[in-house]
């Protein structure tokens, strides 16, 4: 069974080296794919990806020349993934690489074909898990299933429900549109726990504008809630 795990990398020039060492490292066998999804960064992301990649047998780049989302750059590396399970991880380094590995080889142990294998992040700040389970209590109830840490890494599920999608979203509702989808699908949702450090480098706009980038988010992600809800009932 191969395995595709999609890497969406907007301006990680400092942090593309490490993704890719670090997955050497845990990476064991050949069925396993890295793809880097060079997602319109304006840094010098893809001279580093083109100069690093030849080292690296088991990963490959797709190029997104403007960046129209997170969601879409994981969407397109999704859609170039060759793997029988596929899924995607953040490139920041606060998740683990080794957490793909783990969640793999969860699949391989259970022989469960129809699952879909999430993180649970621990070791965040006070409020930032603070804020996670308000918008949990939110989504649950909202739509009247089990739904927390939405924005957990890594994601890994079948190609299959992936090629039932329809019209997912472009930003970063994509996580709570995988997971919807999968209570709406009767697919196995599994969840274990991911360490969740600070970032080495790169800056985050989650941290940086405080309140601000925390209210946009709630504001987004109600949204899409609706209007996720509408269209599937």
């Amino acid at each position: 069974m191969k395995i595709s795990i999609v890497v969406p990398c907007y301006n990680e020039e400092k942090n593309i080296p490490l993704i890719l060492q670090r997955f050497d490292e845990v990476i064991k066998k050949s069925n396993i794919e890295v793809i880097l999804v060079n997602n319109g960064s304006t840094d010098d992301s893809a001279h580093v990806i083109e100069e690093l990649l030849p080292q690296y047998p088991f990963a490959k780049t797709v190029l997104v020349p403007v960046n129209k989302g997170y969601g879409y750059g994981i969407l397109q590396g999704l859609r170039s993934a060759e793997g029988d399970y596929i899924g995607w991880t953040h490139a920041d380094m606060q998740t683990d690489p080794a957490d793909v590995i783990k969640a793999y080889r969860y699949i391989i142990k259970t022989g469960n074909r129809s699952v879909f294998v999430k993180g649970n992040r621990k070791g965040r700040p006070a409020f930032d898990s603070f804020f996670t389970w308000g918008m949990s209590v939110f989504e649950t109830i909202f739509f009247k299933t089990p739904m927390y840490d939405i924005n957990a890494q890594p994601n890994i599920f079948p190609r299959a429900f992936f090629d039932d999608w329809v019209d997912p979203p472009y930003d970063f509702s994509l996580d709570l549109y995988a997971v919807y989808m999968a209570h709406r699908s009767g697919i196995r949702l599994v969840r274990f726990p991911v360490c969740f450090p600070e970032r080495i480098y790169g800056e985050s706009k989650w941290n940086n504008e405080g309140l601000k980038s925390k209210w946009k988010f709630i504001k987004r992600t109600i949204k899409f809630s609706f209007e996720l809800k509408k269209r599937m009932h």
